[in-house]
């Protein structure tokens, strides 16, 4: 809760702080001088509060950083997980820790779309379409059985040492999400966007019928028979184990699949409207049923993997990271709590985004090292200390979003409707 009524506005005051002294000359830093480069996420997950509630000079920063993300694509289309300045040559190289990163490509499409979007508007779309036909190109070559759906090897995303897998859930929300992009972009520049549009909603359909467990949506075995038989025993084994989930699995792999809550996959669904009202309900009750979202909002899953269980990797001990309740594995992060304001927000839950946003805000007050306003990077589940590193740019970025979000009462940027109705799925899956 709470300690003062003037703690978002204080909040606000400081996000600008770090998202202004994180602006570099190549684009937004991930943060302070922990991470000094480029991150492809960060980058634009903050951006997505820029957008909202920034001016010209800020939008330009994200911009920048969508430039330099371009300028070190690969051959193939893929978009770097971080760039930074190279010291050799002075030009601009990409990472290889994280090569394979998959949601960097991703978020680059709805980069350009949230720049676009902006109030200052404009940009470098027309300079950057071939470059966007390119990264969605690859993006499509990670769909090995052309099912539709992203197959992506664990950790690849954000959660990058995390044993997410397949057809998992985060990548295809985004997927979704990029598709919708890519339309409206080809829109603006007077190409024809309806393919992009079309494929939106087929994926829409595939992670309905993949990844969801309830009444809310129609399992229609008779169309995955048909057209998708491989989902035939993943669907059948999840419906008789399982019966009914009040949210997205993490992922379906061959003959296996994940329970737990993703936080950032199923607020996501909530927030571009791949979630239906009845499903977007079920997810928001589901935690505050659970209490996710305390003492901070919020954990990154629910429950936390435990060694023993079957998506342990020994991996996880790496720098005493991905214990139960620590980092990806039920920590909790300041930027996915921007997010679940929006998302409230989005459901019409206005009162409880309100409330969330005041605990987010005395969230980012904490102190790891003695100051105050430090924005970390993750805080622990159950304790709520904070952990991991300083003055994040995410942090900052996704409280002024959800600030927006609750005093506008809408979600910027997420405010709109698909081009075409959920009806067309059916016609356009295969």
């Amino acid at each position: 809760m709470s300690t003062s009524d003037h703690t978002p506005e204080d909040a606000r005051q400081h996000a600008w702080r770090i998202l202004r002294a994180n602006q570099g000359e190549l684009g937004i830093r991930a943060a302070g001088t922990a991470y000094p480069q480029v991150w492809a996420r960060d980058a634009i997950i903050a951006g997505l509060g820029v957008a909202a509630s920034g001016g010209a000079g800020d939008i330009d920063a994200l911009r920048r950083s969508l430039r330099s993300l371009a300028a070190a694509q690969s051959r193939l289309g893929r978009i770097p997980n971080h760039v930074r300045r190279d010291e050799l040559d002075g030009g601009i190289a990409a990472d290889t820790v994280f090569a394979g990163a998959v949601d960097a490509s991703l978020w680059y499409i709805i980069g350009h779309d949230v720049v676009s979007r902006s109030a200052s508007g404009g940009g470098d779309l027309a300079v950057a379409w071939e470059s966007l036909q390119n990264a969605h190109r690859w993006l499509e070559y990670q769909d090995a059985n052309e099912c539709g759906l992203l197959e992506v090897h664990e950790s690849m995303d954000w959660a990058d040492l995390f044993a997410n897998r397949y057809n998992s859930l985060l990548p295809n929300v985004l997927w979704f999400g990029a598709n919708l992009a890519m339309s409206r972009i080809a829109a603006r520049l007077a190409h024809d966007g309806s393919a992009y549009a079309r494929q939106a909603e087929d994926i829409r359909f595939k992670i309905n019928q993949l990844l969801w467990v309830g009444p809310e949506v129609s399992r229609d075995t008779a169309w995955i028979k048909a057209n998708r038989e491989e989902w035939l025993y993943p669907t059948q084994l999840v419906d008789t184990m399982l019966i009914t989930r009040p949210y997205y699995l993490p992922y379906m792999a061959f003959r296996d699949y994940g329970d737990r809550f993703d936080t950032l996959g199923n607020l996501l669904a909530v927030l571009f409207g791949l979630a239906n009202d009845a499903q977007s309900n079920r997810i928001l009750d589901y935690i505050t049923e659970t209490g996710m979202a305390e003492p901070w909002p919020i954990k990154a899953c629910w429950p936390p993997v435990t060694i023993g269980d079957k998506d342990w990797r020994e991996y996880y001990r790496q720098y005493n990271l991905n214990f139960s309740d620590q980092y990806h594995n039920g920590g909790a992060w300041p930027y996915l709590g921007g997010f679940y304001v929006g998302a409230l927000v989005q459901a019409g839950r206005v009162g409880d985004a309100r409330q969330t946003l005041d605990s987010l805000a005395e969230m980012n007050r904490q102190s790891r090292y003695g100051g105050e306003w430090e924005f970390n990077e993750w805080f622990h589940g159950l304790s709520g200390r904070p952990m991991g590193h300083i003055l994040q740019t995410w942090s900052a970025g996704m409280f002024l979003y959800a600030d927006t979000a609750v005093r506008d009462g809408k979600c910027p940027y997420f405010d709109q409707s698909p081009d075409i109705t959920e009806a067309t799925a059916r016609q356009a899956g295969t």
